[in-house]
């Protein structure tokens, strides 16, 4: 990845002749590399970096969660204090292909680095454990702790070959075509043709030509329009990067349509606290189970996102680029067909998925790694000559979850997470102005269907739980407990 305060790409812009709007942008390998790179990022580093980027953006209700929440959540929380640090910072599986971008957004995409045990006389010399985190937390088999006994790896890992004309996620010779609301297409045409028309335009007078370029600035800009614009393009290349903005309508018990089937019938069971006279939800009680889920989150690149929902995310300009990306051939335009649905479907990084796992998430197996005890240095292919054995890896967060228990929580309707406490709850009554007499209780058990309106909600709306729980607040209306 280069410098990016040095690097500009350059993009033609078709524009109308009032220079009021971008009808589409014509873009080379690197560019639409760094654009299709969104989809890699996952839902922490996003909100992690709109939030350096502008303190003042909130994303649905997931903003609050991570800053409200997750961020004031007490290590005691969590089962090792790297859990923490791996919701607030996710690692991609596609972090050493981020690497060769002319942009990588996130700052804080480092490469890699390996510990293992520092203890000289460690039972498993043979054939070490290694980590990808450090930490007193994180237990070799020994029973020592993984400290700071950093090795190195000799030689990357999948790279590929570089040729120079290659790209990253895009054949390097390739050009796109990408729209105002962020479609992307293969540069013909035919596809010109199409897009223009279905703006309504017949007449190629009615447009003009301008060259731009595209700096740190303008990339950062372009992954909060693509969140928080009706027409991202437009802003930056003609309102010099004012976002305007477009309200998300959450529509109220939106069926979502899930592309993934999961085998699984498990269930979360929390209690909703609701007002009666309204039947508003006024927060919930749930256990260590249902707040892993929630953090876990964090953990979801936008490809898989966008797989989970069936490209219907509810942010307009992230599920335009994620279907249309789905219509292009993979073999012709992309690295690969596997590249593709290493977009489109991404795996989440050894070690992120949890024990109690509730959407149908995968994670990425380890690399195979082979250690050289007399330079202690890694490296990825086997050689007998230099006297290499393979190395274990150990998961940075055993027992499996990232958050404790038994443990209950309270979440109110945008997510804001606090251990449970009966004085706490009262506060909330009270901030509402909501009497006990108007208050009840419902039992709520969360299946799959659930949990994707919970997520889907997450991004658009500040009522998340009310949004994403509303069908089952309506089928459990009859039966209700007063709180008195």
């Amino acid at each position: 990845m280069s410098d990016p305060k040095n690097v500009q790409i350059p993009l033609k812009v078709m524009i109308n002749k009032q220079k009021t709007k971008v009808l589409y942008a014509e873009a080379d390998s690197e560019f639409a590399d760094v654009f299709l790179s969104f989809l890699t990022l996952p839902l922490g580093t996003i909100v992690r970096v709109l939030q350096k980027h502008d303190p003042a953006l909130m994303l649905g209700s997931i903003t609050t969660l991570y800053k409200k929440s997750l961020q004031s959540l007490d290590f005691v929380h969590f089962q090792t204090e790297v859990c923490k640090q791996m919701l607030l910072n996710p690692r991609s599986s596609s972090e050493v292909a981020r690497h060769k971008l002319k942009f990588n957004v996130d700052d804080t995409d480092q490469p890699t680095k390996y510990f293992k045990c520092a203890s000289r006389d460690c039972s498993f010399f043979k054939n070490p454990y290694v980590s990808m985190y450090h930490g007193i937390s994180i237990v070799c088999d020994c029973w020592k702790s993984m400290l700071r006994k950093e090795i190195l790896l000799t030689d990357s890992i999948d790279q590929g070959a570089d040729d120079g004309a290659s790209g990253v996620f895009t054949k390097g010779t390739v050009h796109f075509i990408i729209s105002d609301d962020l479609q992307i297409l293969p540069s013909g045409m035919g596809n010109v043709i199409r897009l223009i028309s279905n703006m309504g335009i017949t007449d190629t007078d009615v447009a003009e030509l301008m060259d731009v370029t595209f700096g740190f600035k303008e990339i950062m800009d372009l992954l909060k329009g693509a969140l928080f614009s009706d027409t991202p393009l437009t802003d930056i290349v003609l309102n010099k990067g004012q976002v305007k903005s477009f309200a998300v309508k959450y529509e109220m018990g939106t069926l979502v349509p899930p592309i993934v089937k999961s085998a699984t019938t498990k269930e979360m069971v929390v209690k909703a606290i609701i007002q009666k006279s309204t039947n508003k939800l006024l927060y919930v009680e749930g256990d260590d189970n249902f707040v892993e889920f929630l953090f876990s989150l964090f953990t979801i690149p936008l490809g898989g996102i966008g797989h989970l929902l069936g490209g219907s995310t509810g942010l307009k300009n992230i599920d335009n680029l994620y279907r249309s990306l789905g219509d292009i051939n993979g073999d012709m335009y992309l690295k690969s067909q596997a590249t593709k649905a290493m977009l489109l479907n991404p795996k989440l990084p050894f070690g992120f998925t949890s024990n109690t796992q509730f959407l149908p998430l995968t994670e990425e197996i380890p690399p195979t790694l082979y250690f050289n005890h007399s330079t202690e240095r890694l490296f990825p292919q086997d050689n007998p000559k230099k006297c290499r054995t393979s190395v274990v890896f150990k998961s940075p967060k055993d027992p499996g979850n990232y958050i404790k228990g038994p443990a209950m929580y309270m979440v109110t309707d945008d997510l804001v997470v606090t251990p449970l406490c009966t004085a706490s709850g009262i506060s909330i009554l009270n901030h509402l102005r909501v009497p006990l007499s108007d208050v009840s209780e419902q039992e709520l058990k969360i299946g799959l269907e659930e949990a994707l309106r919970i997520l889907r909600a997450s991004l658009n709306s500040t009522h998340c739980l009310s949004d994403g729980l509303i069908n089952l607040l309506l089928e459990k209306k009859p039966k209700q407990e007063q709180l008195v």
